[in-house]
């Protein structure tokens, strides 16, 4: 932390530092430059699903294919021209992102859970000309639904590539013809927000913030080139195409791709690959935590591993510190910041790691401003979170309304979060605006509850939402994942929650799940268990 912060923090603002610079680079620059430092190192393998089969790639053979399909791209297309990258974590997915990176074409991700409603919609909102595409993704075959769409929204694609036809496509580039000169400021991607409230919009990140944002949380990390990244997360998610592709690339190191998260899957990945860096939601978490407590494999060079997206638990952080014999670091981001926001760092305690998101990055200011007045509140004071700097989206494509309303006048990004910071400059999240329950004219923010609820020893996972009441406007309901072999009333959890919430905060309401509807980056979609009430879908699941 810089001087000038700590003797300024009376305020809830943070003046960005300047620990590492800035580059002019693109994605595609960044290829090229770990491919010319070292081109015969390993840049990509792919973990087959069976745990046994591997793929692997150099720095120089994963530039040559993706200047080869640069090249195809450029054939057809003019530079800027929208192209969608539909599939799960496969190697061909990373080998198109640097591709249309390269022909200075945006890539547009998309979900392959996606059913047809939601691929045409992001396909029609984003003006895309083109798809790549995973012929198979879990038993559902994404050719016949893209033409299914392309017939049902009268849309006509010059390009739809299957990824096992890729290498058909590529065999017919023209390897002679130029490529284009990206600029740092041109869009790189348009991502589709996780939709925890609604309709997805489509953030517009250019090169030189997911290149910038992306160096910069490495380096935070300790990455360098003897770094093997098990790279969980999905490549449709910044989580994954950014914080675990980019970074990894810039770094030099290895990024290890295993098709989907299987707990046991992925420990075994991490013991026989030698793998030293992963990322994992909570709830990833502690799945490995069992696995790993059920059958123990050597995981002496694991040295960090990175969570976010929901509260982890400090007990969920010891464990995982202890088992695994590592460093956890949490971080918060959002799509449309590139997306890291703040993290913690290396040296920090477990308390906060459990109970803060950490500072905020380099080379970004970020301030806690009273949502009614806009005005930045005093230390200690919960408010909105704002950031602003390079990491900020461009906007919402074709979306100037909504891009007003997230970008004020004077560049600063409103996240919606509800967090304060300390004089440290850590920051704590309080809650989400929009999540805010107003009962009776009471004012109640979830996250209080939620924090709670995870102290619960039996409790693996809470979301605390607010549901529809003719007397008091919303009442509140607690809905709860529990660990394996627990059972809970509605008595014993409002036992528990008494003596440490004021009456009105008290659940009402209590259902136990499953599991709770995710979005990809980790974060509980409250608004799909407010739907299900609405539709009754939830009472047989109540407490």
């Amino acid at each position: 932390m810089s001087v000038g912060n700590l003797s300024n923090m009376v305020e809830s603002f943070w003046s960005a530092t300047q620990e590492y610079e800035l580059l002019d680079r693109t994605c595609g620059c960044a290829l090229r430059e770990s491919a010319l430092r070292t081109p015969d190192a390993i840049a990509l393998i792919e973990a087959g699903s069976d745990g046994v089969s591997r793929r692997r790639w150099t720095y120089a053979e994963l530039l040559n294919i993706s200047e080869k399909i640069a090249k195809s791209l450029g054939a057809q297309f003019e530079c800027g021209t929208h192209i969608a990258v539909w599939g799960g974590n496969r190697s061909e997915w990373i080998m198109v992102q640097f591709g249309l990176a390269l022909a200075r074409m945006v890539m547009v991700t998309i979900n392959p859970a996606f059913r047809v409603s939601e691929l045409a919609y992001v396909l029609r909102q984003s003006q895309c000309k083109g798809i790549f595409y995973q012929n198979l993704y879990r038993g559902s075959d994404l050719h016949e639904t893209i033409a299914d769409v392309l017939a049902k929204e009268g849309m006509d694609f010059d390009l739809c590539v299957g990824f096992d036809e890729l290498k058909a496509y590529i065999d017919r580039a023209d390897m002679n013809r130029l490529l284009p000169e990206v600029m740092p400021q041109d869009t790189a991607m348009i991502q589709y927000t996780s939709g925890t409230t609604g309709m997805p919009k489509g953030a517009m990140l250019t090169h030189f913030g997911v290149i910038n944002n992306s160096r910069i949380m490495a380096l935070l990390k300790g990455l360098d080139q003897n770094t093997i990244n098990l790279a969980i997360p999905p490549l449709f998610h910044t989580g994954g195409c950014v914080g675990g592709v980019l970074a990894s690339i810039q770094t030099g190191g290895q990024l290890l791709l295993p098709e989907s998260f299987d707990a046991d899957l992925i420990l075994d990945l991490a013991e026989k690959e030698k793998v030293t860096y992963l990322f994992a939601v909570p709830t990833m978490l502690v799945a490995m935590l069992e696995a790993q407590h059920e059958r123990p494999r050597n995981l002496s060079t694991l040295k960090t591993v990175f969570s976010g997206g929901s509260i982890v638990p400090i007990d969920i952080v010891k464990q995982v510190e202890a088992l695994f014999g590592v460093c956890l670091i949490i971080g918060y981001g959002m799509t449309e910041s590139s997306p890291a926001i703040t993290h913690t760092r290396l040296a920090d305690n477990a308390v906060d790691k459990s109970e803060t998101i950490g500072l905020p990055i380099p080379q970004i200011d970020v301030k806690i401003i009273d949502p009614a007045s806009g005005e930045i509140v005093s230390i200690g004071q919960s408010g909105e979170l704002c950031t602003r700097g390079f990491h900020v989206m461009s906007g919402y494509y074709d979306m100037v309304d909504a891009t007003a309303e997230a970008i004020d006048q004077d560049g600063w990004l409103h996240t919606g979060d509800l967090c304060s910071m300390d004089i440290r400059g850590y920051c704590r999240v309080t809650g989400r605006m929009k999540d805010m329950i107003i009962r009776g004219g009471e004012n109640v923010y979830p996250r209080e509850i939620e924090e709670i609820l995870y102290t619960h020893p039996a409790i693996a996972e809470a979301a605390v939402i607010g549901l529809p009441d003719d007397y008091w406007g919303e009442e509140i309901a607690g809905v709860l994942t529990l660990k394996q072999g627990c059972f809970l009333d509605a008595e014993s959890l409002r036992n528990f929650t008494s003596p440490n919430l004021a009456r009105h905060k008290i659940p009402k309401h209590w259902f136990v799940l499953n599991e709770l509807p995710m979005t990809t980056s980790g974060k509980v979609q409250k608004f799909s268990l407010v739907q299900k009430y609405i539709s009754g879908e939830l009472n047989d699941y109540r407490v």
